[in-house]
């Protein structure tokens, strides 16, 4: 895993000391070795991280045989070295992965994007056309960057932080990506927080050519399902899931896991002991608090893990939102991510690499709430106005329930689920903020407002990129750890998308599939047990004298930054210890740390 950065400008060596502070900024994410290369048009800078041809064969950037292409990966290309063997008339001088996308590139061109596994984030410069050919990984696992300086250099990076470091740009505030990120507490996989700096989406590629920037979607989630019975899905689930993960095993270092003890990552673990003979599982908790580590530790006696035990006090919030806050460049209000990094930094002292259960409840119906919709979608009347107009009428004799409640309000299930589930602030709550704009992500599918398995699609293009993967990524390569995520490999990824909804969730079960493909290799102990994830309740964070001093310099103070973007006054109202709180806290504290133009 590494950073990249590039300045694609005439005179490209004048740019030396702009790309050096570029790499600088984003050293965590490369700390083994830092290199520059130049072409009469184009700067290519590098950190990396050395896991696969720790040798200076491996190294970036690289040359391809001819020298006349260069690029910079960000990123693992999963069964690279089969790929390998399709590219015979290539002139090696390697063994990395990085070499493989060279080899691609010679005969392919642009259209070896279609063939290409893994995740990253690439750019590779071609002299003799003199492009810029740049990518991005189908699920967004990878970040990428850019912007326009003030002399149409093209600018690119892993991370924002790294753009301003060039010293290019003059960052301006996003409204769009503002009201987004105070409606769903972080901002949308399709822009950033700035106006003037852009960001790449998952499955797009983005070609610079004569000063002109050209992006378009080289992939599309697969829309139909499929018909299968379970007796077959069950067979295909296993195989796909254990070919995943034999192609993420490979590495030059060793390769650990993250077992929490949930079905997600105990299924992980259970398949590497049939493809290693032994192998590190870690395991984090907070001490006298609830905790998963006894579920963890009975997967890990089970298949005999040399399993590691986290168990961490209670740091001071107020010390680990300063010392973690500055990794995210953008706000973002999932709590967890505090968590995340100090098991990720507890697992860097024993490996480079970890194998993690991320996307399982996008991809096998795993989350409440999906089972509440599932139970909604039955009873919604939406399409029928009569009924609604009675049930409206009843609610006035008789309290009504939850669902019939929400009846109500949306217009269907996908509008309660974009609208209600992982929510903040309301439209009308953004107005009164003095937040204006509404951004509407497009997707790759028209989604039916009907289906479980387009409302799954929905967030495995929204949330999962925008919110999921931005934590594993900041938060591991905060700590120079390498995270993969077995779930998102392309070929499982696409036989879990397309599985019947009735696979993955019914009246009374979730992650249907899983269990019955998985369960004999779980313990008994974990097999019905309820979902549990990183971090506490807001009220109990609430509930410290400190955060609340904390939080009050920061939110009860209308001269601090966060006031030349919301009203103060109107901000006081959500000042009540629970998510909205919350989230402006997490606002106020990105802009602290961060420079803000309107």
């Amino acid at each position: 895993m590494c950073g990249i950065a590039g300045i694609i400008a005439g005179n490209s060596e004048s740019y030396q000391q702009q790309l050096q502070n570029m790499t600088d900024a984003i050293a965590h994410r490369g700390p083994d070795s830092a290199h520059f290369e130049f072409y009469p048009n184009a700067a290519l800078g590098h950190r990396r991280l050395s896991i696969i041809d720790l040798s200076d064969s491996g190294k970036q950037p690289m040359f391809s045989s001819t020298g006349n292409e260069c690029i910079v990966l960000n990123g693992e290309i999963y069964g690279y070295r089969n790929i390998k063997t399709q590219y015979p008339e290539y002139a090696y001088r390697g063994t990395s992965d990085t070499e493989v996308i060279l080899a691609m590139y010679h005969r392919k061109k642009e259209n070896l994007i279609h063939d290409l596994p893994g995740m990253f984030a690439f750019a590779i410069w071609d002299e003799e056309k003199q492009q810029l050919f740049c990518a991005r990984d189908r699920f967004g696992e990878k970040p990428f960057y850019y912007a326009i300086g003030p002399d149409n250099e093209f600018i690119f990076a892993s991370e924002i932080k790294a753009i301003l470091a060039s010293g290019l740009i003059s960052p301006k505030i996003n409204q769009e990506a503002l009201s987004h990120y105070l409606q769903h507490g972080y901002v949308s996989t399709y822009q950033s927080i700035y106006s003037n700096i852009f960001t790449l989406p998952p499955a797009h590629q983005l070609i610079w050519k004569d000063g002109k920037v050209m992006v378009s979607r080289y992939y599309s989630l697969p829309a139909k399902d499929r018909s299968i019975s379970l007796s077959e899905a069950k067979e295909e689930f296993i195989h796909l899931l254990k070919n995943a993960i034999k192609k993420q095993l490979v590495a030059d270092v060793e390769i650990g896991s993250f077992l929490s003890g949930g079905l997600d990552s105990s299924s992980v673990v259970a398949l590497i002991s049939d493809l290693l003979p032994q192998q590190t599982t870690i395991s984090f908790g907070y001490d006298n608090e609830s905790s998963e580590l006894h579920y963890a530790k009975g997967i890990a006696e089970r298949y005999r893990t040399n399993h590691i035990e986290i168990h961490e006090k209670k740091q001071s919030l107020v010390r680990s939102l300063l010392k973690v806050s500055p990794f995210l460049d953008e706000p973002f209000a999932d709590r967890s991510y505090l968590p995340h990094f100090e098991i990720c930094k507890a697992a860097v002292k024993n490996l480079k690499v970890v194998l993690s259960g991320d996307a399982g409840d996008e991809l096998f119906g795993g989350y409440s709430f999906y089972s509440v919709e599932n139970m909604m979608r039955n009873h919604f009347s939406y399409q029928n106005i009569i009924a609604k107009f009675g049930l409206s009428l009843y609610g006035r004799i008789q309290q009504l329930s939850f669902v019939s409640q929400q009846n109500l309000k949306y217009d269907s299930v996908l509008d309660f689920h974009q609208n209600h589930v992982r929510n903040f602030f309301s439209g009308q709550e953004r107005s009164q903020l003095g937040v204006q704009g509404d951004y509407h992500q497009p997707y790759s599918f028209s989604p039916d407002e009907n289906s479980m398995n387009d409302i799954m699609r929905t967030d495995l293009e929204k949330f999962v990129p925008g919110n999921m993967l931005v934590k594993s990524d900041r938060m591991a390569m905060a700590n120079s750890l390498e995270v993969r995520t077995p779930f998102l490999d392309l070929d499982f990824a696409e036989f879990c998308i397309q599985l019947p909804e009735q696979l993955k969730l019914d009246r009374e079960h979730d992650k249907i599939i899983l269990r019955e493909a998985m369960g004999s290799y779980w313990t008994e102990q974990i097999k019905n047990r309820n979902k549990q994830g990183f971090g506490s309740f807001i009220e109990d964070w609430f509930a410290e004298d400190e955060l609340i001093r904390f939080s009050d310099s920061l939110l009860r103070d209308p001269d601090h930054k966060i006031f030349k973007l919301i009203d103060f006054n109107e901000s006081q109202k959500f000042l009540n210890k629970d998510m909205k709180h919350w989230n402006l806290l997490q606002l106020a504290l990105w802009a602290e740390n961060n420079k803000i133009h309107l």
